[in-house]
């Protein structure tokens, strides 16, 4: 899936349309931070469902507005809603009563009603296609358990059109289980051609990240008194809850409870400890999500996900899994290094957050954007929760020695550190494992948020080279933030690939400081030094043929001393 989505203005629409853990006796009740509760939660709540409702009622006719055919319909998934009234209305799509994999849109609205534009995971048309299946349902099955070694049938086939690629066709979509290697959960979806059976594409409903556990120190959790029995629930942040798994690897587990509101010792032994740090890991990205961004929990529907801990034996990972809406963490190997690091339950739970968003799917560049966002915003609940035993930065599972020699599990400022990701964009980059894909837009975020070139941040020592030795000015992490999540939110969808993660960071850069902002530029100039999209207009590339290239974005002074080389200097403009 590597065509563009398009944004179609409304004149186009006329014609057309990770991690080790020591813990310390906690002491509950009191919290990260104070989350908004009652009145003006329950306020907000209301009001999205209000929105949500809004957008169902007029759905028929945005449907007609933009020339879909008479049996498409469109589905309400989520609505935003700007300060100065923008609406903009996030769509599934069906066709004759089928789902439309790869159909949804984003339609934007002015206060008054007037449609800006729409943003689409697919241009193609669905008129005239055909909705009787040559392949029976049994033999999609076959070819899906075919597909994937070892699977069990989770969920029968059913049919859908698979529009992703930009040529709609009648498909079957069939869930097929099983357990990667490692011991993860698998719940691979299977695509196949509903004419000839061949399978068109295989992503992954199971979301992971990587690391051997966290301690976070001596930290406050929320918890609740239920006669006079304490549970680990959260009444505050929409009745999150964490379970023990107990080393299996199914069932919602059971809720840790006491007589007393300690929990804890600072042992592996204890399975409290585990549990405190997944606890607290989800309080810290709730609160960061809803104080940074409004969003009142991963659905932003005020309810809470819940965590399972001790899931298996020698299980090194962590997954976010929809279809429980929970975070579930392994013991790591020998079952001593919990994966219940801060920056691990803020990347599972953004997984949640991109599901309930732009649906990024788990493959190709999108899957890469995917599995980013979660680095992303895990890295800024990290930065957000600034706990003394988890130092702030731009390096992924560093607490874990996953390597044997100290590194980190990625790194932002330069992603191939790894030995696996990519720093930059190039053709065959999709292709790649969506956690190695991630390195171009983890690297873009880094660069947006510190700029290029060596530094020292939070004590860690960062230095981020770039292509052409394009030179970034940083606007910040929180800036940054604001323009990935909004963009996310409001712009991007399934199919979005880097040249449109681009188009929808510029989008949300205008919206939110204005379109000839220092910080839209700053977009495109970090696009531009890791190989997606060219230098904003008014940008100047001065090379030094025998020694260096760098450039330069606005109007600031230019100076420049020529070391090297004998060549001439050249300006281009």
């Amino acid at each position: 899936m590597s065509r563009t989505p398009a944004r179609v203005s409304m004149a186009a629409l006329a014609a057309t349309t990770a991690l080790l853990v020591t813990g310390f006796p906690v002491v509950a009740n009191a919290t990260p931070s104070a989350p908004s509760t009652g009145a003006a939660a329950s306020q907000a709540v209301a009001g999205r469902a209000q929105l949500i409702a809004d957008a169902g009622q007029k759905s028929t006719a945005l449907a007609q507005s933009l020339g879909l055919d008479s049996q498409e319909k469109l589905v309400v998934k989520d609505v935003v809603q700007d300060a100065n009234g923008t609406k903009h209305y996030r769509y599934e799509r069906t066709y004759a009563g089928l789902p439309v994999l790869g159909g949804d849109l984003v339609v934007h609205q002015t206060a008054g009603g007037v449609t800006k534009g729409v943003d689409r995971a697919s241009t193609a048309s669905l008129n005239g296609l055909g909705t009787a299946p040559a392949l029976a349902a049994p033999k999609a099955q076959a070819a899906a358990l075919a597909a994937q070694s070892g699977a069990a049938l989770e969920t029968a086939p059913r049919l859908v059109v698979w529009a992703a690629d930009n040529h709609p066709r009648l498909a079957w979509e069939t869930v097929v289980s099983g357990m990667e290697s490692d011991g993860t959960p698998s719940k691979m979806h299977v695509v196949t051609d509903a004419k000839t059976g061949a399978v068109i594409q295989k992503f992954e409903g199971v979301e992971t990240g990587t690391g051997k556990g966290v301690f976070v120190g001596n930290v406050t959790i929320g918890t609740s008194l239920s006669g006079s029995t304490y549970q680990m629930k959260d009444t505050t942040r929409g009745g999150m809850y964490t379970t023990n798994l107990n080393n299996g690897t199914s069932g919602n587990g059971t809720l840790f409870t006491k007589s007393t509101d300690s929990w804890g010792d600072g042992t592996v032994s204890n399975k409290e400890s585990a549990a405190v740090d997944a606890h607290y890991g989800v309080a810290a990205t709730w609160d960061f999500y809803k104080n940074t961004f409004g969003r009142n929990g991963i659905r932003n529907d005020g309810v809470g996900a819940y965590s399972r801990v001790h899931y298996g034996s020698n299980y090194v990972n962590a997954f976010w899994d929809d279809t429980c809406f929970c975070m579930t963490y392994g013991d790591g190997s020998g079952n001593t290094h919990p994966l219940t690091e801060l920056d691990v339950a803020g990347h599972e739970m953004s997984h949640g957050v991109t599901s309930n968003t732009a649906g990024l799917n788990y493959s190709g560049e999108s899957g890469g954007l995917n599995e980013a966002t979660s680095d992303i915003m895990g890295t800024m609940v990290e930065f957000y929760a600034n706990i003394p035993s988890d130092n702030p930065d731009y390096l992924i599972g560093e607490l874990i020695n996953i390597n044997g020699d100290g590194t980190p599990l990625r790194y932002m400022d330069k992603p191939s550190k790894d030995g696996s990701s990519a720093d930059s964009w190039y053709s065959g980059v999709g292709n790649l494992d969506v956690h190695y894909s991630s390195g171009v837009a983890n690297h873009f975020f880094y660069l947006l948020s510190e700029g290029s070139g060596a530094k020292v941040v939070n004590g860690v020592s960062y230095n981020s080279p770039t292509v052409n030795s394009i030179a970034v000015s940083g606007i910040g992490r929180d800036k940054a933030a604001q323009i990935w999540y909004r963009a996310l939110s409001v712009y991007m969808t399934s199919t979005t690939n880097y040249a449109s993660a681009r188009t929808a960071t510029l989008s949300a850069a205008t919206d939110l400081y204005g379109a000839s902002s220092a910080e839209y530029n700053a977009v495109a100039t970090a696009w531009a030094a890791v190989n997606v999209g060219s230098l904003p207009a008014g940008g100047v590339t001065v090379t030094n043929p025998g020694n260096q290239t760098t450039a330069l974005n606005g109007t600031a002074n230019l100076q420049i001393a020529a070391t090297g080389g004998t060549a001439p200097l050249t300006f281009t403009a």
